[in-house]
């Protein structure tokens, strides 16, 4: 047996790195193998060398990741805890975990971050970064690619990313707007009669979208893009006719688009644009028997250059590490029913 020790910065750094009743410090040995004793201000940690060394780096992570932003959430917990693949009879393998290879800097926005770019005046877009390796390879299509699709489970950053690299490519002038586009599907349930103009009947349905975008900039700053037209929200019927240059566009949930739809959609990118489509095909709403025009868009522009084709899964989800759980056991039992 071996052991290691790790040293606090304060007695209070346990509590955040264990998490409520432990259960960080639970997943932790699990999946290690290893027994990990707190004394004072310093943790000891006991088994076998290589499972000690791994059990002391993710520590050693966790304490990074707080020493930036004061707080360890249960996605930055699950990303340097996934041992799902990686385990066998309870051994971690000694390849590294791919999850690792990717900065890590814990939440996309804090609650501190939040207050200090309120104060600074300043939008929080620069702070995002791929927290996996999925969405590496998504926010790298984004900047190289006229045409991206990507297609994955709720979680996965789908919109949130290509909400922030829109924001980018404006902050950066490669574009001169941004339109964030929905089609008006309804997943199933009826909503019945919506009162108010139009926004107002399709605003829940954009929502997402904007939720997305106040999260990264200030909301007097939102408020004004779109009085300007710089940032504009629309539902996916509003786009017929219309040519956009100079323009970063984000259809989300294509997945209930239908193949007429995207084409008119895809059809609409004019001089120097770019075109981000996002979706679930597992949360299809559209009527039995009517084809995705997701799919069918990925599978009939897989082939061109400047499209690509990206498939986050669960091992890209940062949400709340249940989440991962849930889609995972949808998708087992979809797959034996």
């Amino acid at each position: 047996m071996a052991e290691a020790s790790l040293q606090l910065r304060h007695h209070d750094e346990a509590r955040l790195l264990f998490g409520p009743r432990d259960e960080n410090l639970r997943r932790l040995c699990d999946g290690t193998g290893t027994q990990v004793v707190l004394r004072g201000d310093m943790i000891r940690i006991i088994g076998p060398e290589s499972q000690v060394r791994i059990c002391r780096d993710k520590l050693q992570q966790w304490q990074s990741i707080l020493q930036r932003q004061d707080v360890l959430s249960d996605a930055d917990v699950a990303l340097t805890l996934d041992f799902s693949e990686a385990s066998t009879n309870g051994m971690i393998s000694s390849q590294r975990n791919p999850l690792t290879s990717v900065e890590l800097t814990a939440e996309m926005v804090t609650p501190d971050r939040v207050l200090q770019g309120l104060r600074s005046g300043k939008d929080r877009v620069g702070q995002i970064r791929p927290k996996t390796e999925g969405q590496r390879r998504y926010m790298d299509a984004m900047r190289h690619r006229d045409l991206v699709f990507c297609e994955g489970p709720a979680g996965c950053g789908k919109t949130y990313l290509a909400v922030a690299m829109a924001l980018e490519a404006l902050r950066r002038e490669q574009v001169r707007k941004i339109v964030l586009v929905r089609p008006a599907v309804e997943a199933g349930e009826k909503l019945g009669f919506l009162p108010g103009d139009m926004f107002a009947k399709v605003n829940p349905f954009l929502r997402p979208l904007l939720d997305a975008m106040n999260d990264m900039l200030e909301f007097d700053q939102v408020r004004r893009y779109m009085s300007n037209d710089v940032i504009e929200i629309a539902p996916l019927a509003f786009m017929r006719g219309r040519t956009l240059n100079d323009t970063f566009i984000i259809l989300d949930e294509g997945q209930n688009t239908t193949v007429t739809q995207m084409k008119m959609f895809l059809t609409r990118m004019g001089v120097n644009s770019r075109i981000v489509v996002t979706g679930d095909a597992t949360q299809n709403d559209l009527g039995k028997g009517v084809l995705s025009g997701l799919q069918d868009g990925m599978r009939r522009l897989a082939q061109i250059d400047v499209v690509a084709i990206i498939q986050l899964n669960g091992q890209d989800i940062v949400r709340h590490r249940l989440v991962r759980d849930i889609v995972s056991a949808y998708e087992t039992d979809g797959a034996q029913g």
